[in-house]
């Protein structure tokens, strides 16, 4: 089941009982914040899609204490459909990662009609998601516990580049990024595990693997298992990446490759590949790179075609990749980069 990375909450008889335009005094549901909290403990975030003033409800909020706890809140009379939408744009997530939670079957309908990958639930069933498979991530990893400050933080990076006026590359300068790119070790493979399960845009073939398997591997002589770390001076991206190197004496391949979707506007996705690139060249090896086609990863099929990669074999949505390594990419000049190879 495709596990839920954020929750839209409707706000009147769903969030607080009482309609907040009628009602003199609306109180907060029983157990709604504990969801509200645990959700967000688990690295799941919560938005609102409700139609109401916006300047009332957030001041609602505001004296429930929960203001902080919702990223991009689209607070109007808009229909839901287009609210819920503008949240998976927002936060650059598949609209079947979120769930859209609503008292009102009409407003269930309407989104489940105009974006029928959403997963729509009645308020009624509140007290039950946390028991729901799609709202329990297997681990709880320290990525997911900042989730929503990382959010937070890009919030402050696309208001600063917002107001910036220049080229792009000029403002990625400003932001001081260091990209870390690491073997990966015992305690990184919980958050390795959720990064196959959760990335679905910018994995190269959709594999997925568990936290055995991937323990397996980085205890492998015939594999190379690396991550990667982003940050700047807003603070921290978290492990953002991830590859998989299947390591033959003659030819490396590489099984998995894939970077999270909160760094797709950055301008970094090609430094990992370009790090494999310079250690298959230093080994001697020939390195090839399998790629599967979906309807959702061809941003990554345009990396590997950009950084040089040709295609070799190709059986249906099976690619399979070769590079020369004779003209290597360079990394960008506004990253510094931290290799420990």
């Amino acid at each position: 089941m495709q596990l839920i990375k954020c929750v839209v909450w409707d706000l009147d008889h769903t969030v607080w009982d009482g309609i907040l335009l009628e009602d003199t005094a609306v109180t907060l549901r029983p157990g709604i914040v504990n969801v509200i909290q645990t959700l967000d403990e688990r690295g799941i975030l919560n938005s609102i899609a409700s139609r109401n003033d916006h300047g009332a409800a957030m001041a609602q909020l505001e004296r429930f204490g929960l203001t902080d706890y919702f990223v991009y809140p689209q607070i109007g009379w808009q229909a839901k459909s287009h609210s819920v939408a503008a949240i998976a744009k927002a936060l650059n997530i598949g609209l079947d990662a979120l769930a859209f939670i609503d008292d009102q079957p009409f407003e269930r309908e309407e989104v489940a009609y105009a974006l029928p990958d959403v997963l729509c639930l009645d308020s009624d069933l509140t007290g039950e998601i946390l028991q729901m498979a799609a709202f329990t991530p297997r681990f709880i990893t320290a990525d997911s516990r900042q989730r929503r400050q990382m959010i937070v933080s890009n919030m402050a990076r696309e208001a600063a580049e917002a107001r910036f006026d220049g080229p792009a590359e000029s403002f990625l300068a400003r932001l001081g990024m260091v990209f870390t790119i690491d073997r990966a070790q015992e305690a990184d493979l919980q958050r390795a595990e959720e990064l196959t399960v959760r990335t679905n845009q910018l994995n190269a073939t959709g594999y997925t693997y568990s936290y055995e398997e991937l323990l397996a591997f980085s205890r492998s002589e015939n594999h190379l298992l690396l991550m990667a770390t982003l940050a700047d001076k807003f603070g921290t991206y978290g492990r953002i990446g991830l590859t998989l190197i299947e390591q033959r004496p003659d030819v490396w391949n590489i099984k998995l490759l894939l970077m999270s979707c909160r760094v797709m506007s950055r301008g970094v996705g090609s430094i990992l590949l370009s790090h494999i690139m310079q250690l298959a060249r230093q080994a001697g090896v020939v390195l090839q790179a399998e790629f599967i086609a979906n309807d959702r990863n061809r941003m990554m099929f345009v990396t590997y075609r950009l950084a040089g990669f040709q295609t070799v074999q190709e059986e249906g949505a099976h690619h399979l990749l070769q590079h020369n390594l004779t003209k290597l990419p360079n990394f960008p000049d506004y990253v510094t980069v931290i290799t420990d190879k």
